[in-house]
């Protein structure tokens, strides 16, 4: 299969290229340029140089591929909204070359606005940051092959650029590795290796959902995030007010608890890397 992957030089992505690179797959990646992505070339992808505004080039790119994987974002979180807007562009774009075709295109997105212990079927509420879900549906309306992969808040691994290193960092900014109240609020996570699998079994299985969750560990209490953390620095742990996380006590104090076992079930998808709260006892994220 010739799978046209955007962020292919991102966290997921990346990973995603050589899941599907090593299933036999050939892959064309969308980049910002050929410098950056100069090891992914040396693995024979094509590169498609643009970045998420390049309509025209998305395009073309998904009409000459037998599926397309959309995992770019932009995740400056000062201008969230248009990012958001951004990515429903694209999806609309990449979505509108398929359309007619039956090749299949699978969307990127989170779990926030979804009820503790959602499953699959759940719709996240009209508040949710990300607008790819909704992007979706609409082209799934108009006989589009699509689905969601929904990534836990945490996907882990050597190299997280994520939510976890802010967590880190702030607790070595302000001295203390602190939790919102209890700290009973549940984050859920997935290995990065883990997570590229879900993708790929989706392809070669049809694409015969509307959404899947790349989710691993699924309710890891916060507190517990914390607790890791402040052993690994030699900090102490403690509950905080909101406002000591600043920008992040949304995500901080958020409850994003989720089943995966459908996703299990349909793609016989087995989790095979360390749990969350191993990995960031690792000397990666501390050192």
């Amino acid at each position: 299969m010739h799978v046209f992957v955007t962020g292919s030089t991102g966290w997921v992505g990346s990973a995603v290229v050589n899941e599907l690179l090593n299933a036999g797959h050939k892959v064309t990646g969308l980049a910002r340029n050929r410098e950056k992505a100069s090891a992914l070339i040396a693995q024979g992808v094509k590169i498609v140089e643009g970045t998420l505004d390049d309509i025209n080039v998305l395009r073309r790119a998904a009409e000459d591929s037998d599926a397309v994987i959309h995992t770019a974002f932009n995740h400056d979180f000062s201008r969230f909204t248009e990012n958001a807007e951004q990515d429903r562009r694209a999806i609309e774009a990449l979505g509108g070359a398929l359309e007619g075709s039956q090749r299949p295109l699978l969307v990127t997105s989170g779990l926030s606005g979804l009820p503790r212990g959602a499953t699959e079927a759940d719709v996240p509420g009209p508040a949710g940051p990300r607008k790819s879900e909704a992007a979706a549906r609409v082209l799934s309306e108009r006989g589009v092959r699509v689905a969601t992969v929904r990534l836990a808040p945490s996907v882990h691994g050597l190299g997280d650029h994520g939510f976890i290193p802010i967590v880190v960092r702030l607790a070595r900014e302000t001295g203390v590795s602190a939790y919102i109240g209890s700290g009973e609020n549940c984050w859920s996570g997935v290995y990065r290796l883990d997570a590229a699998k879900v993708y790929r079994f989706a392809l070669e299985k049809g694409v015969t959902e509307p959404v899947y969750h790349a989710v691993a560990d699924e309710a890891v209490p916060f507190r517990q995030i914390a607790e890791v953390i402040g052993r690994r620095l030699g900090l102490p742990v403690e509950p905080r007010e909101r406002e000591h996380f600043g920008w992040f006590a949304n995500m901080a104090g958020a409850d994003m608890a989720v089943s995966s076992a459908r996703t299990r079930s349909l793609l016989q998808w087995e989790p095979a890397g360390p749990s969350l709260l191993a990995d960031i006892d690792q000397p990666g994220y501390s050192g």
